[in-house]
């Protein structure tokens, strides 16, 4: 086969193989290292405890599955917050403090959405807490319920985008 016909036919199947890719998970949990990235503060710019002033905190947003209506962790969700505990371990992260936001969807009433969130917060933070030794002054558990929806949808919506965990840090 000539080269330029070889060339052709290696683009071909490059081509062929991108439209016949499988299709990658809805959404996927970041890794350790990302974690640490989305969660450290960037050198650049006015900073108050490692925060930038006048900017959004560094966070990340976790996908922390539960069985419904429990704030059990499930074995995902230990996967997960495994990831998380090792990066607020890490040397780059062992200085700030987080904020553990829960959030739900918005089936059921507002007050039980707020108290359901309000008990997975505090279970990753009791599980970060005792599995990863991480001091318990540096994460505090808070309840979003409804508020601060990832996806608006109308009342008795089930998305599962919207129960999830934001870990938000605070600075040190």
């Amino acid at each position: 086969m000539r080269p330029s016909r070889l060339l052709l036919s290696a683009a071909s199947l490059l081509v062929v193989g991108a439209v016949m890719a499988p299709p990658t998970r809805a959404q996927v949990n970041p890794s350790t290292e990302q974690i640490i990235k989305s969660l450290s503060p960037t050198p650049a710019g006015q900073s108050t405890r490692g925060i930038r002033v006048g900017e959004k905190p560094p966070e990340v947003n976790l996908t922390v599955e539960f069985a419904t209506g429990s704030a059990d962790l499930t074995p995902q969700a230990v996967q997960t917050l495994s990831n998380l505990g090792q990066a607020l371990v890490d040397p780059a992260l062992a200085s700030f403090k987080f904020r553990i936001e829960g959030h739900t969807d918005t089936v059921g009433s507002r007050a039980y959405n707020q108290a359901l969130s309000t008990r997975r917060a505090a279970s990753v933070a009791e599980y970060l807490v005792t599995t990863f030794h991480v001091d318990r002054n540096r994460v505090q558990p808070v309840g979003m319920g409804e508020d601060g929806l990832l996806v608006q949808t109308p009342d008795q919506t089930a998305e599962p985008r919207n129960r999830r965990v934001l870990v938000v840090n605070l600075g040190s």
